[in-house]
């Protein structure tokens, strides 16, 4: 059976009756009598009867239909009943695998360039284009669409990209262009909401819920986009916003590539060179630098350059810490008129004034954002003084993947370098990392601050990042599993942080968005993988089932939402923390979710176990079942 009718008609007699709250959505806070009658048809479309659709799920989901309809230009519908009646879990994977990949897809050329240039980032009528010196395919084909779009300035960038230029351009912000074929931009998928550039870690993340959709399209033009950030801009951008050239993200390449590659070996082998060793000179030049990012005992940190204050954060964001850096100028130089915040930031900035504390503040804020956890208290005014656990880990895997792609598909050989030379710094970073960030005692690795010359014992779902990488023994994997249930596992999932570091740092200032009682994708998807490389099932399925129960109910309720992060503890996507939630402002439909909640929900639909997954369609709660 289907429904047929008009549009607008249906979607307005809808709305007045359901949407009692006026925000073009359906959902649990509305009061309306939760029942809408239509007329459906036969497949012939000659019968007709009568039929109320029932509750807020099924309620939202025609509201969606007629949306995607109308979106279409249609005046007209024919929606079938099983699209409006469809089941929670086979409703958001359908979306997310049918609309939501190719609502985040974006490109940098005159197909694309407008959407992304004139995006809520941009701050004047100016759409800046940045362009790689290095890239003369690039200049010469942005340049001519200056004519088509009168309001695009391209800027070649300077050769030697220094902090120094980078702070010039803070007040002119524009997008960083990325690869060309063809005249065409390769296409990358953006994280959702406000975002229109292509993130790090992100698009790993995102690229693992591509493959499971069958879109490998789309997850090696990401690489190949990795590549030429690499090749032309020195490293993989936080994003490719001109605010962030000086700043990296968490290290997946390789992880990218050999996931693709493996599922995918018809892109060939010239490809597979090509990209595997732009890879390893990212890792040498971005990551094995000693000085940099790779410090004395051989292990290493983030550590992102800049001068000032950064300039993406919200209005407002630093004035706690400005306020206290102005009282303590103040009173170290006599200064009887004191600075208020913003005289102060504005005097700092343009370099009136120097207060080396703060540089070192800011750099340490920088290398937090370039971790990925931005922001979390386990990072804050410490990041660059500190070999993470999380980015030791993944370096393993860069160093452990090498081995293996150069020993399966290149007889062990590659461009003077062995695989054996890889394994031997995979083997050098374990032993470093088990003496001096495993803890046996408390069961976990904890990051290590070299300057201290001690281990931070910060309680964070960073520290389970050797389970992903595999660096860890089978008994140092029990005890972590052990750990990571008893401290950071909530009804939603796991949390970012433990309660007790929540409790210990409460009094420092406002929630952190990476911490308690906050959960994000990328430590579900890593935690999930992590314990099933070591056999733990049970726990692995729980998990799952915690995660993917909570995103199914916030749709269910709430019109379909996927956002950027959730409460675990409340188990609610409302979450106020900082720079609030993306993917929760829209009407009527989210048409794209947010890219890595959207592959954790496909990832884990196949990890979970049939029994569960009839469980999860019923809605039951975890604490029904666990």
């Amino acid at each position: 059976m289907q429904f047929k009718g008009n549009i607008e008609t249906t979607l307005q007699q809808l709305l007045a009756q359901e949407d009692t709250d006026g925000d073009k959505k359906i959902t649990i806070d509305d009061t309306g009598p939760k029942a809408f009658e239509i007329t459906v048809y036969d497949n012939a479309l000659t019968k007709a009867e009568k039929h109320i659709i029932k509750g807020t799920h099924h309620l939202s989901n025609f509201l969606q239909e007629l949306a995607l309809e109308k979106a279409l230009g249609k005046t007209e519908a024919v929606i079938p009943l099983s699209k409006i009646e469809e089941s929670p879990t086979n409703r958001i994977s359908r979306m997310i695998k049918d609309y939501f990949w190719d609502d985040l897809t974006r490109t940098i050329d005159k197909k694309g360039i407008e959407k992304i240039l004139t995006d809520s980032k941009a701050q004047d009528t100016v759409q800046r284009l940045y362009v790689p010196a290095t890239d003369e395919q690039g200049i010469s084909y942005y340049k001519s669409l200056t004519t088509t779009f009168p309001n695009l300035e391209v800027v070649v960038l300077p050769e030697n990209i220094t902090p120094e230029y980078v702070k010039s351009i803070n007040d002119k912000p524009g997008i960083l262009a990325l690869a060309l074929e063809n005249e065409s931009g390769v296409p990358f998928v953006v994280p959702g909401g406000r975002f229109n550039e292509m993130y790090g870690w992100d698009s790993y993340f995102e690229g693992v819920g591509l493959l499971l959709d069958g879109r490998v399209d789309l997850a090696k033009a990401m690489i190949d986009n990795f590549c030429y950030q690499i090749q032309h801009y020195g490293k993989i951008l936080n994003a490719n916003r001109s605010y962030y050239l000086t700043r990296t993200q968490p290290p997946f390449l390789t992880s990218f590539i050999r996931e693709v590659y493996s599922t995918h070996p018809e892109i060939g082998k010239v490809w597979l060179s090509q990209v595997l060793a732009i890879a390893i000179k990212e890792y040498e030049t971005v990551w094995m630098e000693r000085g940099v990012r790779l410090t004395q005992n051989g292990l290493n940190r983030y550590y992102a350059q800049g001068i000032g204050i950064p300039p993406e954060t919200e209005e407002g964001h630093f004035d706690e810490v400005l306020a206290a850096f102005a009282k303590a100028y103040s009173k170290k130089q006599n200064i009887h008129q004191p600075f208020t915040i913003r005289t102060f930031a504005e005097a700092y900035q343009n370099g009136t004034i120097s207060v080396p504390e703060l540089d070192a503040y800011f750099t340490h804020d920088r290398s937090l954002r370039e971790s990925g956890h931005d922001t979390s208290w386990r990072l804050d005014d410490v990041c660059a003084d500190l070999n993470v656990v999380d980015l030791n880990s993944l370096l393993y895997k860069y160093e452990v993947d090498f081995a293996y792609l150069v020993d399966t598909y290149f007889n062990g050989a590659f461009q003077g370098r062995s695989s054996d030379f890889f394994m031997s710094k995979a083997s050098e970073r374990k032993k470093r990392m088990n003496t001096l960030m495993w803890n046996e005692e408390q069961g976990q690795y904890f990051d290590y601050n070299f300057k201290k010359q001690e281990q931070t014992h910060f309680e964070s779902a960073s520290n389970y990042f050797p389970l992903w990488a595999g660096l860890c023994t089978q008994d140092q994997a029990s005890a972590m599993k052990d750990t990571l249930m008893a401290q950071l596992k909530e009804k939603g999932g796991i949390a970012g942080t433990s309660r007790k570091m929540n409790d210990e740092f409460a009094y420092k200032g406002p929630q952190r968005q990476w911490d308690y009682p906050n959960g994000w994708a990328p430590h579900q998807m890593m935690v999930w993988r992590g314990l099933l490389q070591f056999g733990f099932e049970k726990e692995t399925q729980e998990l799952v089932y915690r995660w993917l129960w909570m995103i199914t109910r916030n749709a269910v309720d709430y019109n379909g939402v996927i956002p950027e992060k959730y409460d675990v503890v409340a188990t609610t996507h409302k979450v106020f923390a900082e720079y609030g939630n993306v993917g929760t402002e829209f009407d009527y439909i989210t048409t794209s979710g947010f890219g890595w909640m959207n592959a954790s929900y496909q990832y884990g639909l196949t990890l979970l176990s049939p029994d569960l997954r009839k469980k999860l369609e019923a809605l039951l709660s975890p604490d029904e079942l666990f």
